[in-house]
């Protein structure tokens, strides 16, 4: 919290660090890291198991996979071949294991106009897409054997189509009954060191638009009535974040009361309304859809 401001981030592992900080535990969630140091891969799980850490750590109680490697924003394939192996471990472990035959529909959600925002439909435009396939000839279709029915969407935004994304999933699962939604969108991170290297991975679904402050109605099972794993990527930073850190490293010196005051005064409610992206982003991205895409492949062949 910075004055009236509190700094936005889709994180739960961010959410969780406030907290490690002030060396404060919170009660109903669990936290385990795993550090591959051979190829600097970070990957952080936070289990949110009752409703008081819920509210503590206000997400929806569940599982967060956050892995994170400084190296994933570089154009690296035999390197991202390995981020996409793991991405499709975890995905895997959140599919539903009530029967063999999965139907997936995939969302790639977001604004393909807008660079930092487009994370979805690039994921989306890389995929192995099979339901037509499997409908039309059965599993002998597909040249690599057995796979789940796999469809998928790029729903746009409201202001393009006029419609919520629930809206419009909520259709598409009455008229195709898939078993499981995979939601790929861009998040916003609370650190810049994030932005482009990260990727999370939630069973608790997506809140379309959050990470901005332009807030959707969310994706989950308690709204689509059958499972929803988000998968995203940190692409902005609030500019007030920004101020945040560079100001409290040069005020390290004042109590924690006048520096909340200092900054208060200091993130005026323009600074509040901005959010900043590297400028590379267009190249990260296709990096980053392809990588996504690929872990999605790879978990959904294998289910």
């Amino acid at each position: 919290m910075v004055g009236s401001y509190k700094i936005r981030t889709d994180l739960a592992l961010e959410n969780r660090e406030k907290f490690e900080r002030d060396q404060v535990e919170v009660e109903g969630v669990a936290l385990k890291q795993d550090y591959d140091q051979e190829r600097d891969i970070r990957t952080t799980r936070v289990e949110i198991r009752t409703e008081h850490g819920a509210k503590v750590m206000e997400k929806p109680c569940g599982t967060y996979i956050t892995v994170e490697a400084p190296d994933m924003a570089l154009p690296d394939k035999k390197f991202h071949q390995e981020i996409s192996r793991l991405l499709a471990r975890h995905i895997r472990s959140m599919l539903p294991r009530d029967g063999k035959n999965l139907s997936v529909l995939v969302a790639g959600l977001g604004n393909r106009e807008v660079t930092p925002d487009a994370l979805g439909p690039q994921v989306i435009q890389q995929l192995n897409i099979t339901r037509h396939m499997v409908k039309e000839y059965g599993n002998s279709g597909l040249e690599e054997g057995p796979a789940c029915m796999v469809s998928s969407i790029a729903p746009g935004v409201m202001a393009q189509t006029g419609m919520e994304t629930l809206e419009i999933l909520r259709g598409i699962v009455r008229e195709t009954k898939p078993t499981v939604i995979i939601a790929v969108d861009a998040l916003a991170a609370r650190s810049t060191r994030r932005l482009n290297c990260t990727v999370q991975l939630t069973d608790t679904g997506i809140h379309p638009g959050s990470g901005v402050f332009n807030f959707r109605s969310g994706l989950s099972l308690e709204t689509l009535g059958i499972p929803v794993i988000g998968i995203g990527v940190p692409t902005v930073v609030d500019a007030a974040s920004i101020v945040h850190d560079a100001v409290s490293q040069l005020l390290e010196t004042l109590e924690e009361a006048e520096m909340e005051e200092f900054l208060g005064e200091l993130i005026t409610p323009g600074l509040q309304r901005m959010f900043v992206t590297p400028k590379d982003v267009d190249e990260t991205l296709q990096v980053l859809s392809k990588t996504i895409a690929q872990g999605i492949n790879l978990a959904l062949q294998e289910a």
